[in-house]
């Protein structure tokens, strides 16, 4: 039995958003607002092994109160996926995803992301790629003779709809039939990027396609499936799971800015965040991020102002000063005395 087997549905899991969901943002959201399940961003396999360990690997540090985590993963060649599957399993990550929906035009380049879905064949290999390195690395660690590491690695796929339109009916058949443990899909085809609104009925459809898929060797499938677009908050999620009756919901946009999105009270409504608590929360993850991504610009920091420092008056004068900051230390000055003075 893998972890998934154990959470109770819907399950609520952290999209993976490349220069969002990184190390720092996790700690921050693991504190004060924990889904389900979290996601690292994606990490190139390529890149792990052909001359960016050092600098790739730090995007795959995790702490304990993330779990459980899954690491996910592009590339197109099988090989790097087994290599990759490994070393998340060695890393202590619970399981492991394949990125099939990324749009972005230089990950294409590399047949990897969203342009799987245009070679279904090698979608297959590279998903049994991941499930042989999963099966590979418990089964080579061993002491006298028995294995060291019985965990179940489950191996999980994010992708959309379809290429340039909706091929779910061929798409996720495809799919199914290497059994991996959950498919996320967005409801989106590739060509419409995040230009046009989510449309949740694929999701239905696509849980009734997986409840009358049967594989070649005449076996129902037990794949979870896992909606995501355009979900604005826990209740939406909730209520988005009930009416198409997906396993799970995959929390995108809504968290950027937001790590208390998951956390409800006693009354199970969110609670009311304050503008000081908000801007408290803002240096915190500042700091965290200049210490465990020192190979990052802080410019990509700078993203999540945007986000914090919104709905109230004033917000856009102290949003504009934080943009000027140079380092951490500088963001908690500016917050410090906005908090302490207003914006005088």
């Amino acid at each position: 039995m893998n972890f998934w087997q154990k959470l109770k549905k819907p399950i609520m899991v952290l999209a993976p958003m490349a220069d969002v969901t990184d190390p720092a943002f996790r700690r921050i959201i693991a504190k004060y607002g924990k889904p389900d399940v979290m996601w690292t961003e994606f990490v190139s396999a390529d890149g792990l092994f052909l001359g960016g360990y050092n600098a790739l690997i730090k995007n795959l540090a995790f702490t304990k109160k993330e779990k459980p985590i899954v690491a996910q993963f592009f590339t197109s060649k099988p090989e790097m996926m087994e290599k990759a599957a490994k070393l998340a399993v060695e890393l202590g990550f619970d399981g492991i995803d394949i990125n099939m929906g990324c749009p972005d035009k230089s990950i294409e380049k590399q047949n990897a992301g969203a342009k799987l879905m245009t070679n279904p064949k090698l979608a297959q290999e590279i998903i049994l790629a991941a499930k042989r390195g999963v099966k590979n690395y418990n089964t080579s660690k061993t002491i006298q003779g028995m294995p060291l590491d019985k965990r179940e690695i489950p191996v999980s796929v994010k992708t959309r709809i379809g290429w340039n339109r909706n091929e779910l009916e061929t798409w996720l058949p495809t799919l199914l039939e290497t059994n991996p443990a959950v498919i996320t899909i967005h409801a989106r085809t590739r060509k419409e990027l995040s230009l046009v609104p989510a449309r949740w009925e694929h999701i239905k459809r696509a849980v009734e396609i997986r409840d009358n898929f049967v594989d070649s060797k005449g076996k129902k499938s037990q794949t979870l499936i896992f909606g995501n677009g355009d979900v604005k908050d826990l209740d939406d999620a909730k209520q988005k799971a009930k009416e198409t009756g997906c396993d799970g919901v995959m929390i995108g946009r809504a968290i950027f800015g937001n790590p208390w999105l998951c956390k409800v009270n006693p009354r199970g409504a969110l609670g009311k965040v304050s503008v000081s608590d908000r801007l408290k929360v803002l240096v915190e993850h500042t700091k965290l991020f200049e210490k465990l991504l020192q190979h990052k610009s802080f410019a990509i920091m700078k993203k999540h102002y945007k986000a914090y420092v919104a709905g109230w008056s004033g917000a856009k004068e102290l949003r504009m000063k934080l943009m000027e900051a140079k380092n951490a230390n500088e963001v908690e000055k500016i917050v410090n005395h906005y908090l302490k003075n207003g914006l005088k």
